[in-house]
């Protein structure tokens, strides 16, 4: 879903940086970082330069997520809150420490390596009244994402789109707006790792819940990716447990249609040999079953379903 953007409502804050009240900031912008000394310190600076002219009230949070160079002591002399983990726990573990921290409702989450417009956040936020999450979505004119992860970026759009029935133009992009009540909601299975993201769509577009896809730009990163060819068989076997487990029904009929089909067609030849074989029914059979036991996974989704709806009301 995209549309017209509308102009910035300014804050009642003090232009920009961090607040030392309890709570009442406007926006907590978190940022998980991994050995990103050469790109964390000019990051914070220029989401500073952005956000001051606001009138904003906001908090920076860096979560160094176990780094082995000097991604902690750089980020320890800029304005922003510094978090440390003991060891490298994962994108997800970084991100879900630093919403914990944030005193915003409001949480923007952003990468340390210089691939997101820092300008476009006072854009997505502006459009927080409107949506339940705001996703900077790599579609812009100008996004730089590498020949090799295109390809599995595709198909795992397409089949996350199919799933929950809805266009979804970037999956996993990291840069998004969405309230921390959402992501109290779904933590119980929001994963550790790069995955995170592709979780949170899933949860909140499955759920019923408002979700904008805003273009943006996508610059070439500073250092070396953390992303690797193996992460797309990890995030396909996600995807599939999310639907499972809020919509099952888009996985089991499709998959119970595979052995009925060839059990039909079986049973079709068979007729013309006046013989009915074994092969035959156990494809018919092994429909049902999955078929059987999709509607009992879809039952058991719809109970949950209705009481998170009556939780969170």
């Amino acid at each position: 879903m995209t549309g017209d953007l509308p102009s910035l409502p300014l804050g009642d804050g003090s232009a920009g940086g961090l607040s030392l009240q309890s709570g009442g900031l406007d926006l907590s912008i978190i940022i998980p970082a991994f050995n990103e000394e050469n790109a964390i310190g000019p990051e914070v600076d220029h989401i500073h330069e952005v956000m001051r002219p606001t009138g904003l009230s906001y908090e920076v949070i860096v979560v160094d997520d176990g780094s082995r160079d000097k991604t902690f002591e750089i980020a320890s002399t800029k304005d922003c809150i510094v978090l440390r983990q003991p060891q490298n726990r994962g994108y997800g573990a970084a991100l879900k420490r630093g919403i914990a921290k944030a005193r915003s409702e409001f949480v923007m989450i952003t990468d340390a390596d210089g691939t997101y417009p820092a300008d476009q956040i006072p854009v997505l936020y502006a459009l927080r009244g409107q949506y339940d999450m705001v996703v900077g979505s790599r579609t812009g004119s100008d996004v730089h994402i590498p020949l090799s992860r295109r390809p599995a970026k595709w198909v795992l759009n397409r089949l996350s789109s199919y799933l929950v029935g809805q266009h979804i133009p970037d999956l996993n992009s990291g840069l998004r707006l969405m309230r921390k009540a959402h992501v109290k909601r779904f933590v119980h299975i929001l994963p550790n790792g790069f995955s995170f993201t592709t979780t949170i769509t899933l949860s909140l577009m499955s759920n019923g819940l408002s979700v904008m896809f805003s273009p943006i730009n996508y610059a070439k990163r500073v250092g070396v990716s953390k992303i690797r060819p193996g992460h797309a068989y990890e995030f396909l076997m996600l995807i599939l447990r999310v639907m499972v487990l809020f919509n099952p029904l888009k996985v089991f009929l499709p998959l119970g249609l595979i052995p009925f089909v060839a059990g039909m067609a079986k049973f079709a030849y068979d007729i013309t040999l006046d013989n009915l074989s074994e092969s035959a029914i156990m494809g018919i059979l092994s429909a049902l079953i999955i078929w059987a036991i999709g509607l009992l996974a879809d039952q058991n989704a719809r109970l949950n379903l209705d009481r998170n709806q009556w939780d969170a009301s």
